[in-house]
């Protein structure tokens, strides 16, 4: 993303630094830091894996390495810095310690361990300590690259993204179930990448059964695998199934009666799988209880992910636009018309127009050949 660099030139490719922790630093946010010594040299890091170095600290790294001092230094960061010990130290200690005069903030962290307590213990160190405006765009970029981040620090849960690829008038397969491929190689390439920033990967069973899929990362490089989700209420799905596979974390929610699924609880236990219960009603009075899609999103906040990535079936992206739970849709169109098959979701029949899900478009691009849209849920964005 370009940023607008007229304030202070120090912000010029910060942002693009603090996509390097993207993949990384979960369930972290993406932070990047430089220092500007008083001679004018640069040191920069950027957030590193939960449990290691933030970005202050790896920018302080880099310039001891150099043997340079920091003293008099101004700091640019892309988020306020931590004053809590957490997985660790405060980074606010760090930068009094090495002496720097001034630190400059793109955003406040919305923690509430954090939330302007950094910005008061640099002060109170006599650091002097500037925050950029919210439509600042280093502001603006800070917020979205950690969209996640400010969805659960603020509501309680992660911000939730649905994939789908269709042709021009909205067909996901063919009637025979055919759907490999109808977007591009680029199209592809560049899912993996929305997959990669996400802190968990979710599909159903009736597309575990249908296309076997690995829902993994494989087409970008990343540094670890998001966890892997799947909503299976019946417990139905295969210990054999391709999802289930190493690398990354496996998660089955299901509503099935533990007693009479012991087996397959077992089988799938075996292979390092996590079943979860979260039932909820059934669809129709007296039917089998399906899962609870709210409980889903609660128990995945306390497991601290940010953002997460739906790719599924019509049946169930329907089920999660009634429940309105879905914050943005990422959709990938093709140039082509597929004339019948299966579609975006089953959502409807309406009777009138103003009983439609409003959607506002955030981004439209190419990808290759296709179109990319971003659609996000109007008043959705937790900034």
């Amino acid at each position: 993303m370009t940023v607008d660099t007229r304030v202070e030139p120090g912000w010029d490719g910060l942002i693009t630094l603090a996509e390097r922790a993207v993949g990384l630093s979960d369930p972290n946010p993406r932070v990047a830091c430089r220092l500007v010594l008083p001679d004018g040299r640069r040191f920069e890091g950027h957030t590193q894996a939960a449990g290691d170095a933030h970005a202050e600290v790896m920018a302080l790294r880099a310039a001891q390495a150099a043997g340079a001092d920091v003293r008099g230094a101004t700091a640019y960061v892309t988020l306020e810095p931590c004053s809590h010990h957490g997985r660790t130290p405060p980074c606010c200690d760090a930068l009094i310690v090495a002496g720097v005069a001034r630190v400059v903030i793109a955003a406040i962290d919305p923690n509430p361990r954090v939330a302007g307590r950094g910005v008061e213990r640099l002060r109170a160190a006599g650091i002097a300590v500037e925050v950029l405006p919210d439509d600042h765009p280093v502001a603006r970029a800070t917020h979205e690259l950690n969209i996640g981040f400010w969805q659960r620090m603020r509501t309680g849960r992660p911000w939730v993204r649905m994939k789908v690829a269709a042709s021009l008038d909205g067909i996901t397969a063919l009637p025979n179930g055919v759907s490999q491929w109808i977007t591009g190689e680029a199209a592809r390439t560049d899912g993996h990448a929305w997959r990669r920033r996400a802190g968990a990967l979710l599909t159903g069973i009736g597309t575990v059964r249908s296309d076997d899929p690995r829902l993994d990362v494989r087409l970008v490089p990343t540094a670890w695998q998001p966890l892997r989700v799947v909503l299976d209420s019946g417990l139905d799905i295969s210990p054999a199934a391709r999802i289930l596979q190493p690398p990354g974390t496996v998660l089955v929610y299901t509503a099935s009666d533990p007693a009479a699924t012991a087996e397959r609880r077992a089988a799938l236990a075996a292979r390092g799988v996590t079943v979860i219960d979260r039932p909820g009603p059934p669809k129709t009075p007296g039917g089998a209880p399906k899962v609870d899609l709210a409980a889903v999103l609660a128990d995945l906040a306390e497991r601290e992910v940010n953002e997460l990535h739906i790719e599924a079936g019509a049946q169930l992206n329907a089920s999660w636009w009634r429940a309105g739970l879905v914050d943005e849709l990422l959709l990938y169109v093709a140039p082509r018309l597929l004339g019948e098959g299966v579609g975006l979701t089953t959502l409807g029949p309406l009777t009138r127009l103003e009983d439609g899900w409003p959607l506002v478009f955030h981004d439209v691009g190419r990808v290759g050949p296709d179109l990319r849209i971003v659609a996000r849920v109007p008043g959705r964005a937790p900034f």
